[in-house]
């Protein structure tokens, strides 16, 4: 359930007059019973004060209370967290494409369950955040650019081709420029970015890791990392079973270092459940909502409820 947050909090101290309200009405009906009590004629009590049913003269005034209690809940305006899209922002998407992608532990392998993993989470992107693709083996290159043109980058993620080697730090010093060349807005200061990067083993070629990391902390870059596939996993070199586990140490300690997020995923449906929390935290962003309305509304239905009650019972609004 959404919890419910106030822009004017203070205002909630009237509920203590509506209390007091309420008090002194319940003090009241212990008064009259007294009174009635010691009114000994109770023939002439029963036709001066005929007997209604006891619970429907107590309905005007409780419904009054509850109609108080929620105006001054409106008039505290009430607001409620709301998910609304990042029009501003930069995601690269940088997917390890070495040949221990090739391994089948993830059905049918991993590439082809990454590739229809980032496809659904290009998806689940809103349609004004700039996205780019940077693929990286032996080497990094960008693939795209960061662009609101979202089907080329899904176009672009079913070309993946496998190479040799494994080069995080390369794929995460490419994916800073590319988000640097996105040209930041006329008096506006430069959007929000994220770096996504998903690999299966562990840097083998390029810069370090903690390099890399390091330059994307001095950047203000979170990096979010996905550890992909399982620790048996092994791919065929030369005709013998190579095994190619999975360095999640190494994946968590970048994501700690840039002050972003590890992940892990060992199927394909794992990884697209990732990709979607991950969507969800980067690509939109919580504002509150004044839903002030709700109440006002809410407050009318129980005002009338007691006038009608007053009206039907008792000839008199209260």
């Amino acid at each position: 359930m959404t919890a419910l947050s106030f822009q004017a909090g203070a205002r909630l101290w009237l509920l203590v007059v509506v209390a007091g309200l309420g008090a002194v009405y319940v003090v009241q009906q212990f008064r009259r019973k007294h009174y009635a009590v010691r009114f000994t004629n109770l023939a002439l009590l029963d036709r001066i004060a005929p007997r209604r049913p006891a619970w429907r003269r107590h309905v005007p005034a409780i419904a009054s209370l509850m109609a108080l209690t929620v105006f001054v809940t409106a008039f505290a305006k009430p607001s409620r967290p709301e998910k609304v899209p990042r029009e501003r922002a930069t995601v690269v998407m940088a997917i390890d494409v070495s040949l221990s992608m090739e391994a089948t532990d993830v059905n049918p392998t991993r590439i082809a369950a990454a590739k229809d993993a980032a496809a659904s989470f290009v998806d689940l992107l809103p349609a004004r955040l700039n996205l780019g693709l940077v693929s990286f083996s032996g080497t990094a290159q960008v693939l795209v650019s960061p662009t609101t043109d979202h089907d080329l980058v899904k176009r672009s993620i079913s070309t993946l081709e496998l190479g040799p080697r494994t080069a995080i730090g390369e794929a995460v010093f490419l994916s800073l420029q590319s988000i640097n060349s996105v040209p930041s807005e006329p008096g506006q200061s430069k959007p929000p970015a994220r770096i996504v990067l998903m690999s299966d083993g562990e840097t083998t070629v390029g810069r370090p890791n903690e390099q890399a990391g390091q330059a994307a902390a001095e950047a203000k870059v979170p990096v979010y990392t996905i550890a992909f596939g399982t620790d048996d996993g092994t791919v065929a070199v030369e005709g013998r079973l190579v095994p190619v586990p999975v360095n999640r140490d190494a994946l968590r300690q970048l994501a700690e270092t840039t002050g972003g997020k590890a992940f892990d995923a060992t199927s394909g449906k794992e990884l697209k459940q990732v990709y979607a929390d991950i969507g969800s935290s980067i690509g939109y962003r919580t504002v509150p909502r004044e839903v002030t309305a709700w109440f006002v509304g809410l407050g009318l239905l129980f005002a009338l409820a007691a006038a009608g009650g007053s009206l039907i019972w008792s000839s008199r609004l209260p």
